[in-house]
């Protein structure tokens, strides 16, 4: 079975994972951003690092833009 991600991809989000503990991890372009304290973006950010160095990295998964089906309820 192939691998999904490459060796050195989770090192890059372990690198993100320890800047947003130190509290230096940063959003946006360049780092320009606000400080990140969400877990979840800054594995984000360690994966789209890791995919700008060309690692093996899933592409991102889409957002899902299926409509609502409106719940009507009936009269009797």
């Amino acid at each position: 079975m192939a691998r999904k991600y490459s060796k050195s991809a989770p090192r890059d989000v372990e690198r993100a994972m320890e800047k947003r503990k130190k509290g230096t991890l940063r959003s946006g372009k360049g780092g320009k951003g606000g400080k990140v304290k969400s877990r979840k973006q800054a594995i984000a950010i360690g994966l789209s690092e890791a995919r700008a160095k060309g690692k093996k990295v899933p592409k991102k998964a889409k957002k899902s833009t299926s409509k609502r089906k409106s719940s009507k309820k009936k009269k009797s």
